[in-house]
């Protein structure tokens, strides 16, 4: 199985070392572009989330590309220096790892359900720019399946659980209430807005920032209010709490913004973004306490052995379906040969009915193209029917005695 992936994650590498390897779309967008174009490439996707990248290529089975030194050099870095935290997977362990990971059972908050948005975005970007094979195509789409599945089929505790959600908790649990509490959002992505959402949901008096170019587009979320993103610095002395979720490559908020400022009461920072938002220096001032990313971690695993043992059987099972596809993919053409002759082999025997019916012309052609899809679906039910439950050996002598069935005919 020519599949491989190289991966970073929380488990492996802090916030600023995952940092060196995130990707924004466009950025994304560019490397499998460029990483397509290397002999023995057939197929790319590029992942990149708050805690993970990974790097996943279909290839032919001579190609001898690296992915870590590819990867390295694509982002000017010295492989040597970062190659402890990195994993690489290949073949089967790969699949098993996108199945896991798709339905948040390798999240920093178990069964999570971000993270399968995320893998279907990355497969549609790739996609999008022409990157993705045939084989990475199914693969994804395949492990997204089987994600909704377990979403559907399994009850996690802390099931569905956000970073906001897990920060919350944790404040909470220190008697911190954010009810009445002035909040800031700076961002309106997707975790931007699941943050003022979760804000708002805790009686918070929320405001998220909008760029002022895009402020006639952007929608933000129900009861919170809107002010520009260059006018945050303004609102910032007043608030209690900061969440900073953006894709900027540069800080949202730097120390030099705040020197001047005379904060009267305590503030919370929270910088959900990678790379960082919040200028790390900052969590050094008196009357801020600042968190990244890393701090909100819950995996949940106690309690949820039986939903944990319930969502790997459906995991394999969908796994299962896939290999299926996968042993198999190499026989499709010759299925579809055989499916074809059995049309034209149909076509020549009811001519001559047919051309007896009193029916037009153009009836008798509509007639003859819903018989062939007829056809064509009952010989495909059928052949990949037996591939799916005959020994691959068996069937491919039944696919071979159909195929010179036909040319003896």
């Amino acid at each position: 199985m020519s599949i491989r992936m190289i991966g970073i994650d929380h488990s492996l590498a802090g916030l600023d070392i995952r940092a060196k390897f995130s990707f924004t779309k466009k950025s994304a967008a560019e490397a499998m572009e460029q990483f397509k174009e290397l002999e023995g490439v057939k197929g790319c996707v590029l992942l990149s989330t708050c805690n993970r990248m990974e790097l996943w290529a279909s290839t032919t089975k001579e190609c001898g590309q690296d992915l870590l030194v590819w990867l390295c050099h694509y982002k000017g870095l010295a492989p040597f220096e970062y190659d402890r935290y990195f994993v690489k997977r290949e073949g089967k362990e790969a699949v098993e790892h996108l199945f896991s990971l798709a339905c948040g059972l390798k999240s920093m908050i178990l069964a999570e359900d971000q993270i399968l948005t995320q893998v279907r975005e990355a497969l549609s970007l790739s996609r999008e720019n022409y990157c993705a094979d045939n084989v990475l195509e199914v693969l994804f789409r395949s492990a997204v399946t089987a994600a909704k599945r377990v979403k559907t089929e399994v009850v996690f505790t802390h099931a569905n659980n956000t970073a906001m959600d897990r920060a919350i908790s944790m404040l909470a649990d220190t008697g911190y209430s954010l009810r009445g509490k002035t909040c800031m959002v700076i961002g309106n992505g997707e975790m931007g807005r699941l943050a003022a959402l979760t804000l708002k949901r805790a009686g918070a008096d929320v405001t998220v920032t909008v760029r002022q170019y895009r402020s006639g587009v952007v929608n933000i979320p129900e009861g919170c209010k809107r002010i520009n993103y260059g006018d945050r610095m303004e609102l910032f002395p007043s608030c209690d709490l900061v969440v900073s979720a953006t894709s900027s490559p540069n800080y949202t908020i730097r120390r030099e913004l705040l020197d001047g400022l005379a904060l009267t009461h305590p503030m919370i920072l929270i910088d959900l973004a990678v790379p960082r938002d919040i200028e790390p220096s900052i969590g050094e001032m008196e009357q801020i306490t600042l968190y990244d990313i890393d701090a909100f971690r819950l995996r949940g695993d106690e309690g949820n052995e039986a939903a944990l043992e319930q969502a790997h059987r459906i995991l394999e099972e969908e796994m299962g379906n896939f290999y299926l596809w996968y042993e198999g993919r190499d026989l499709v053409p010759r299925i579809k040969h055989v499916e074809a002759e059995a049309v034209e082999d149909l076509n020549l025997r009811i001519q001559k009915i047919l051309r007896k019916l009193p029916m037009e012309e153009t009836e008798q052609n509509h007639l003859k193209q819903q018989i062939d899809t007829a056809v064509e679906k009952v010989v495909n039910k059928m052949l990949f029917g037996m591939k799916n439950t005959m020994e691959r050996e068996n069937f491919v002598a039944c696919l071979s005695s159909l195929e010179e069935l036909y040319k003896s005919e």
